[in-house]
């Protein structure tokens, strides 16, 4: 880079998720999120200077389900919300379920966190991986054969949340049920891409 030049970083963050059967390997979902790119500002800030905050911390702690994130009229034609990442106090339309994803606190080996990154990318990835096993969560359906597509457990938004309540990213998608026949696991990827010019 010249001396007599500037270098303009820029930071970009996007991301996607995989609803898949982990014992079939069916893909239930998949689709980008939209994320809140002040709380994400915010929480990229206060992880960089190490700060805990008046509030809590940053990193990513849960994952949470709802199902208020589409509505279906009688003939099944399903119409998708706008997700709610334009203010810092987004939250799901309707959160039904929260796992944790923090591994000292849940202590489970398939809801956790993990940094991927290549030598030389100018990129690095936050897989979140969250998995609902069959018992889970308290109160579904026996089998995945519902009619109601309002119940609390057939999900059609998720997000994930920072310790201090924050929410990150959120993304609204066809609706899948979980119920005590199957489980399901989200790999949730959030990606930090970075990059610069000389201006």
């Amino acid at each position: 880079m010249s001396v007599s030049k500037i270098e303009k970083t820029m930071i970009g963050v996007e991301g996607h998720i995989t609803i898949v059967d982990p014992d079939t390997g069916e893909v239930l979902a998949r689709k980008r999120n939209a994320v809140n790119f002040e709380n994400m500002s915010i929480a990229i800030a206060n992880l960089l200077a190490n700060e805990v905050g008046s509030t809590g911390s940053h990193h990513i702690a849960t994952m949470r389900f709802g199902n208020g994130g589409t509505t279906i009229d009688g003939t099944g034609n399903v119409t998708y919300k706008a997700t709610n990442t334009s203010i810092t106090t987004g939250t799901l339309y309707n959160q039904t379920y929260s796992q944790s994803v923090d591994e000292t606190v849940s202590g489970s080996a398939t809801n956790g966190t993990e940094v991927s990154h290549t030598n030389g990318e100018l990129y690095s990835d936050a897989v979140v991986t969250c998995t609902l096993d069959y018992n889970v969560p308290v109160g579904q359906d026996t089998l995945d054969d519902s009619t109601n597509m309002n119940g609390d457990y057939v999900f059609d938004e998720l997000g994930l949340f920072t310790a201090n309540d924050n929410m990150l990213t959120h993304v609204v998608f066809h609706p899948v049920q979980k119920s005590a026949n199957r489980k399901i696991q989200v790999i949730y990827t959030v990606r930090i891409r970075t990059s610069y010019s000389e201006v």
